[in-house]
């Protein structure tokens, strides 16, 4: 399915849900951030998705990470939660989701990198090459956040 993501837009359609979703933060010993490219919305992300029914979020977030890149994680902490009000995502069915994201620190302890349905790339990028990706704003502000070493959750 695909999805428009709007960020402070005066034009961007009214929420009609909130999901609560989960991201991880993973580093690799070079120090890089494990992105994917997605394929609902052609942007590069941390890997993540929605909590499902009877699940913790931190299960969560190992799960949508196995899932979209390859990966075991173990979540390590939290980067922040993320529920800005401006930054809604519209999707093809008509649903318009405010963001509600946590935000957690992980490493990974197994697997293989492989792609799904909804990565087309997976990659592990250098900070310093952050910039030559689009990344939508939420999520740049998640990644340096995690780049940044706050040991302060972010709360916003």
């Amino acid at each position: 399915m695909a999805r428009v993501d709007y960020f402070n837009d005066p034009q961007a359609p009214k929420a009609n849900s909130i999901v609560p979703s989960v991201t991880a933060f993973v580093l690799n010993d070079a120090g890089e951030v494990l992105l994917i490219h997605k394929t609902d919305n052609d942007l590069w992300a941390l890997p993540g998705g929605g909590v499902d029914v009877g699940e913790s979020a931190p299960a969560a977030a190992v799960r949508e990470t196995k899932e979209e890149t390859g990966y075991d994680i173990e979540v390590t902490g939290l980067v922040g939660l993320f529920t800005h009000p401006g930054h809604v995502m519209a999707y093809d069915d008509g649903e318009v989701r405010q963001q509600f994201s946590i935000c957690f620190t992980a490493r990974i302890t197994g697997g293989e990198r492989r792609t799904s349905s909804e990565s087309k790339e997976v990659a592990f990028v250098a900070p310093d090459k952050l910039d030559e990706l689009t990344i939508h704003p939420s999520m740049r502000l998640r990644i340096d956040r995690g780049l940044s070493g706050t040991a302060e959750p972010y709360i916003g």
